[in-house]
This record gives structure tokens, sequence and C-alpha cells, in this order.
């Protein structure tokens, strides 16, 4: 018996010995390792906690060193839940990599909202004034914006303008702008100069341009800011060997700014006002003649225009007061429409204003000569000898520039020798009015009317008929 209670007691010794051994082997690997939850979404799981800080410290001190001038936000949740694990498997690597992409690190601004959509972001509310106040600046100076701003909501109480003198009514912009407070990525954030910029310039939209005279493809891409390949995208129609035609539609692409600046201007004027011009008919007269009854006077008015001008084009003019100065004075005029006649009366009257016969019908230096000659009238004014129509009024050698009237009687007279002519051919004449003036060009020795009659065909000596 004693014999088994010493076995039975080393046996109960050896298996406590081996049972602490083993329990101190296993507590040797228990680890403490950590699931990383970023906005409770499980991203990975670390060895240490400090691994993952120390990445995320060191991508927003990177951040804050590129954008001092922003007040940066991480946007991520970060959560850290420890675990004590045998034999831990850890993805460290992995990890960080998966949480550098998730990473959110955003910026306080201010974004800028057209028509109820946000268009761009600044830093501040300051930015995006001096962004407004930039464009407005674009139309009109900074004083005059001062002064718009000082005069506030008083300008019903403004003096009245002096004489060209004009001011500044309104400033604002044909869209709806307006700011929101928002958190964007800082590398979206627009400087003021930049923001000007692009709101200036705008977006292309689609336009149809109508061909002018002289354009060609590469002008008319040239002039729209487009290389030729787009236009010819934009057409599918057109190759680079197509004529184009006058008036022929084209799809082009401009830019269009994304805010417009509407300036109301205030304008004095002092202006004329034309005078009118009055036709009074007198049946006494023969028709062409006219003269003047009443020399027309242009009157003068003061006026006040409301001008409104979008991005510096007028859209609209309105005249908001005005005052008649001095009335203007009508040109009259008084015009013949008593109808020349054609057919003379077979009275013939002298062709001049004077003068004598410095040499008659017959023959001269042996040959014929075929009228008179009257010399030193008192002005050199030729007149038609009766009612007719010009046949022929021109050059004709010898005789120089000449005139012949059909009387339409059976009568012609010829006019020789003019140094100019004042009607045409096909023109009716009435007796007595101007047809040319007295001259010596042709073959002649001094300055004289040479005056030939026919009747039927045949020279008559004019002497018979005067």
């Amino acid at each position: 018996m004693n014999l088994f209670k010493k076995a039975v007691i080393l046996a109960l010794i050896l298996s406590s010995i081996f049972f602490k051994v083993i329990s101190s082997s296993a507590d040797t690997n228990i680890e403490t390792v950590f699931h990383v939850y970023m906005n409770d979404e499980f991203v990975g799981t670390v060895s240490d906690k400090n691994v993952i800080k120390d990445v995320v410290n060191s991508e927003v001190n990177g951040m804050e060193e590129r954008f001092k001038d922003y007040h940066l936000i991480l946007e991520n949740k970060l959560t850290y839940i420890p675990e004590q694990v045998f034999r831990p498997q850890v993805e460290n690597e992995q990890t960080i990599d998966r949480v550098k992409k998730l990473l959110t690190i955003h910026a306080e601004a201010v974004g800028l909202v057209i028509n109820n959509s946000p268009v761009l972001y600044v830093k501040n509310s300051s930015d995006a004034e001096k962004v407004l106040q930039k464009l407005k600046q674009g139309f009109v100076s900074e004083k005059e914006l001062s002064q718009l701003k000082a005069v506030g909501t008083k300008s019903s109480e403004l003096p009245p303008l002096k004489e060209n003198q004009s001011r500044l009514l309104d400033v604002s912009f044909t869209e709806k702008v307006s700011f929101n407070n928002t958190k964007v990525d800082p590398g979206s954030i627009f400087t003021v100069d930049q923001a000007v910029k692009y709101l200036q310039k705008g977006t292309r939209k689609q336009q149809v341009y109508k061909v002018k005279e002289g354009d060609v493809l590469g002008s008319i891409a040239a002039e729209h800011q487009l290389e030729e390949e787009k236009l010819l995208q934009l057409n599918p129609d057109l190759s680079e060997d197509t004529i184009l035609q006058i008036g022929q539609e084209l799809n082009i692409t401009e830019y269009e700014p994304l805010v417009h600046v509407m300036v109301q201007k205030e304008i004095h004027r002092i202006e004329k006002i034309p005078y009118k011009k009055e036709v009074i008919e007198d049946p006494s007269m023969y028709k062409g003649d006219k003269k003047v009854k009443q020399k027309g006077k242009n009157g003068k008015s003061e006026l006040t225009y409301i001008i409104i001008e979008e991005n510096g084009k007028q859209v609209k003019k309105d005249i908001n007061e005005e005052k008649v100065l001095k009335k203007p004075v009508n040109h009259i005029v008084i015009v013949g429409t008593k109808v020349t006649p054609s057919r003379g009366s077979g009275d013939f009257a002298w062709p001049t204003n004077g003068g004598y016969i410095s040499s008659q019908l017959g023959q001269r230096w042996g040959s014929m000569h075929k009228g008179i000659d009257i010399a030193r009238p008192s002005n050199r004014t030729i007149k038609a000898a009766d009612n007719g129509r010009v046949v022929f009024a021109g050059w004709d050698g010898g005789y120089g520039n000449k005139i012949i009237i059909d009387h339409n009687n059976g009568f012609r007279t010829v006019y020789a020798h003019l140094s100019s002519i004042n009607v045409s051919a096909g023109e009716i004449v009435p007796k007595g009015s101007a047809i040319g003036v007295m001259g010596a060009t042709g073959d002649a020795t001094g300055i004289h009317l040479h005056f030939e009659v026919y009747k039927d065909g045949n020279l008559m000596n004019p002497l018979s008929y005067l």
C-alpha cells in the first residue's frame, strides 16, 4: 500500500509541473491587436493603433503645410477596437493604404451659387464679396461703386443732372447670386482672381453662325477660339474643301459668361431735333422745277435717358424726361407739277440772253455756214428756243458740245460749241429753260453760240423764225 500511495503522489506532482509549464507557454503567445474602423466601416487590423495615428497625422500635417491659409477638417471618424488574441494576424501595410485612400480632409469654404447652382468655391465670405466687387469693376470704376454705396436708397432725392452729365443708378447681376458655407477639397478652392476670370470666361455654349463675305473655315474657327478640326466635328456635312456660301449656317461653340453685370445709368443730353421736310406742289411751275420757300432749322431738346447695359453692351435706352428748348422749323420746298409739253408752239424765242449776230447763214470761207452765230450776250446761259424733247446731247466733232431738240411739230433746233451741257437725251424741256452754257468747243474761233433750225429735215434760216 505504501508503495501505491507513493506512486500516486509522484504522478500528481509531475502532472502539476507539466500543467504549469504549458500554461506559462500559452500566456506568452496572447497579444493585443487593434481593429480599425473608419466611419463605422471596418478597414483592417493593425498591431498598434499608433501606426494609423501617425499616418493620419502625417497626412493632415502635409495638407496643413500646403494649405496654410485654410481651416482644415478631418472628415473621417476613426475608431480602434482592441482585442487580445492567440497568434495574432495583422495587416499593417494594407490597412495603412486603405486608410490613406479613404482619408478625407476638407477645408471650410464659401460656395458661390448662381441661379441655385454652386459654380465655384472661395476661402471665405470676404473673398466671395471681393469676387463680386471685381466683376462689377470690370464695367464701372471703384470710385463710382463707392459713390453708389454712399447714396444707397436715396437716389430719388438726387439733384437734376446738368448738361451732358451722367451718374450711376445701380449695379447688379442679371442672375440670382448667393453664398453658402460649405466644406470642400482645399485643392478646388479658387483665389479671388481665378474666380473672377472663370466667371467672366464662362462655359462654351453651342451657337449658330451665319457665313459672311470673305469667311473661310480657318477664319471662322479662329474668331471663335476653335480648332478647325473641332469646327468640322461640329458640322459633319463640311470638309476642308467645302466652299462656304454667304448666309450658310454653321454650328459653333462660344464662351458664355456665367454672370452678367447689369449697369443702370442716368444720362443727360442736349440734342438737336431734326427739322422736317415739307413739299408743296405748285401747278403753275413746270415739273422738275423747285424752289425753297423756307429754310429748315433744327430744334433743340433737353433729354434724360435711363440706360441699361449688360456686360458693357447697351440693351435698353428709355427717355425718362424730355423738355423742348427750341422747336424746329420745317424746310419747305415748292415743286412744280405742270407737265412740260413736248410739242413746240412754232414761235421761237431768242436762245441767249441778248447778244448780237456775229455770223449769218450762208457761204463763208468757201463752205456753207448752216446757221447763225450769236456772241457777247449779257450772260452765257443757252435756252431752248421752244418746247421739245432732247434727242442728242454730247460731243460732235467740229460742233463741239452739241444739243439737238426735236419740237415734234416738224422743227428741230441745234445748239453748238457749248462749254457745258445741262440736259440729257430723252429729256423734255420747256421753252426758255436753261439747257447749257455758251463756249468755244469744237471748231470755234471764239466764244459764241452756233444756232441752226430745220423744218421737215430741211435747213432753214433761223432769222425767219426768231
